[in-house]
């Protein structure tokens, strides 16, 4: 049994291992989780939570399953936060600044306080993600958001109301759909796909053992 600690969930003392994560502390005090777990691995951005550590004045945010549990850590999970996302047709939008004063005009009330990017549990510069989104610059803002995983902690701490995560998305879709180079090769394997020509390899691997495709895996060709 590893070192136990004190942790709160929600006001409620328990004692946990040292070694668990956040979720996983949450498991051994005896929390069902059906919301909020997502992945499990870090990355889905369902289990955004917040925290103080007993003595500390700072609030922190991270991933409830990639976070280690610590002592006298007072713990909340955020299972929801209303990300406001408009509706929009990607056919036809266009990549202009004003399609974005048009969807998420809140932006350009930004104080500069900065408290998005101090929230980000993905370690992400978001003001300045948003800054670029202001002045058009969708490429520069897709590549500074590309890791968000759209928890919605940086909203939840924003004075002016900005959906900073749908403010990402749309730029990197308007990036992707517009503005980046087009893959020739891509189009031809998705030519290849449609026409059936993946069909007999497809049925190859799926007949494959798990050892076999591991083998596969770890001998497979790099693309230059």
């Amino acid at each position: 049994m590893s070192n136990m600690i004190n942790i709160y969930l929600y006001g409620k003392k328990y004692e946990v291992p040292s070694s668990l994560t956040i979720m996983g502390a949450m498991e051994y005090a005896g929390y069902q989780l059906v919301r909020g777990v997502g992945c499990r691995c870090g990355f889905c951005g369902a289990c955004a939570t917040i925290y103080r550590i007993k003595g500390d004045t700072e609030l922190k945010t991270c991933l409830a399953c990639q976070t280690q549990v610590q002592d006298n850590m007072y713990i909340a999970t955020l299972p929801f936060f209303p990300l406001v996302k408009q509706p929009y047709d990607i056919e036809n939008v266009k990549p202009t600044e004003q399609i974005m004063m048009q969807l998420y005009p809140e932006i350009y009330a930004c104080v500069g306080c900065n408290a998005c990017t101090k929230a980000c549990t993905q370690g992400l510069n978001v003001m300045q993600y948003i800054a670029y989104a202001q002045r058009g610059e969708y490429e520069k803002c897709a590549e500074e958001s590309f890791d968000c995983v759209m928890c919605g902690v940086c909203s939840s701490r924003c004075p002016a109301g900005i959906t900073h995560p749908q403010v990402g998305m749309l730029a990197r879709r308007l990036t992707g759909k517009y503005l980046a180079p087009e893959t020739g090769h891509l189009n031809d394997r998705v030519a290849e796909i449609l026409r059936g020509d993946c069909e007999a390899a497809l049925k190859d691997i799926m007949s494959k053992s798990v050892a076999e495709l591991k083998e596969m895996y770890n001998n497979r060709d790099f693309e230059k």
